[in-house]
């Protein structure tokens, strides 16, 4: 079972890669990166014109002719993007790397904390919750620039941050809406006592099933 892990940061390779080879360890995995795209969106205003679009497609049409059976996106600021290549791909599954984590942080019926490191990444995201969802959402500010320059633990603590602020308005479940920052997971948790949901968990989980029905 080939699985294409498609990634437009480089800092969510290892994340995905290190849930598969734990929750899903006979999936073979594929890895394409294009750490440009994140740039081009930001230049572009932070929504996805026709160029950006067009690239995602030809990723996709890729991994396929590689012998992808399921395609799984690791980036959540692209979401027309990977809808579009869904739609060209009934015969596969094709998912965003956010969808299967709103689903079960959706089913938990508490108000949700949404946070990304990445400010296109709540533009996209947050029209993807279910019409009446409780949610609340933050930006850890300078989490990514840390992560950049090596500082995890940097990373780590701006996130804790930004997910207590949304524990302090009654937010009952912290969703990390970005592969990137799935490491801090534990650090979050284990300060504010509250379940904290990744993308990479929700998103295995999901594919895995699917391909299997």
């Amino acid at each position: 079972m080939r699985i294409a892990l498609i990634h437009a940061l480089g800092h969510s390779v290892a994340p995905i890669n290190e849930e598969l080879a734990r929750a899903w360890p006979e999936a073979e995995r594929m890895n394409l990166l294009d750490d440009s795209l994140a740039t081009d969106l930001v230049r572009d205003g932070g929504a996805p014109g026709a160029a950006l679009h067009q690239r995602f497609e030809s990723l996709a049409a890729y991994a396929e002719a590689a012998g992808a059976q399921g395609i799984l996106f690791t980036c959540s600021a692209f979401g027309t993007c990977i809808e579009a290549v869904a739609a060209r791909r009934p015969h596969m599954p094709v998912l965003k790397p956010n969808e299967a984590m709103v689903a079960e942080a959706v089913a938990r019926g508490e108000k949700i904390g949404l946070v990304a490191s990445f400010a296109p990444t709540l533009r996209s995201m947050e029209p993807e919750f279910p019409p009446g969802t409780e949610l609340l959402s933050c930006l850890a500010v300078g989490a990514l620039e840390a992560l950049h320059q090596g500082d995890a633990a940097g990373h780590d603590a701006r996130v804790v941050d930004a997910a207590r602020s949304l524990v302090q308005q009654g937010c009952g479940v912290i969703a990390l809406s970005q592969f990137s920052m799935a490491r801090a997971q534990f650090a979050t948790h284990r300060a504010l006592g509250v379940p904290v949901l990744t993308t990479p968990g929700s998103a295995v989980r999901a594919l895995r099933q699917r391909l299997r029905a």
